[in-house]
């Protein structure tokens, strides 16, 4: 399987439209600029929950003249993406289970991508 930092951007793009929406009746669904600005946020804030707490997204002027402010922390990050996380661990869990390998006898995991940090 694959998971990369697109598939985590997709989850994040979501849920700001789905905030978007629920708060200020807004779909920025129809607007490319408006998605590419949002995806430029949302990539910049998952990089920032690498070694933060927390990540604001601040968009002046995002569509028809409105301006986005929001923000989200490592563990809602981690909970809206938890799904993606828990597909992965099931495959490392197949990989061990085939090779017979017991977890007691792995000593080092090498993480890489920018959300592993």
């Amino acid at each position: 399987t694959h998971l990369g930092g697109e598939d985590l951007d997709n989850i994040l793009v979501s849920h700001f439209m789905r905030e978007m929406k629920r708060k200020q009746g807004l779909d920025i669904a129809p607007s490319k600029r408006a998605l590419r600005r949002l995806r430029t946020a949302v990539e910049r804030a998952k990089r920032t929950l690498s070694s933060s707490v927390q990540a604001s997204i601040e968009l002046e002027s995002l569509y028809n003249g409105i301006d986005y402010y929001s923000s989200i922390t490592r563990a809602r990050f981690e909970e809206l993406c938890a799904e993606e996380f828990r597909k992965c661990l099931q495959i490392v869990i197949k990989v061990l289970n085939d090779g017979n390998i017991d977890k007691k006898a792995i000593d080092e995991i090498v993480l890489v991508g920018g959300s592993t940090r």
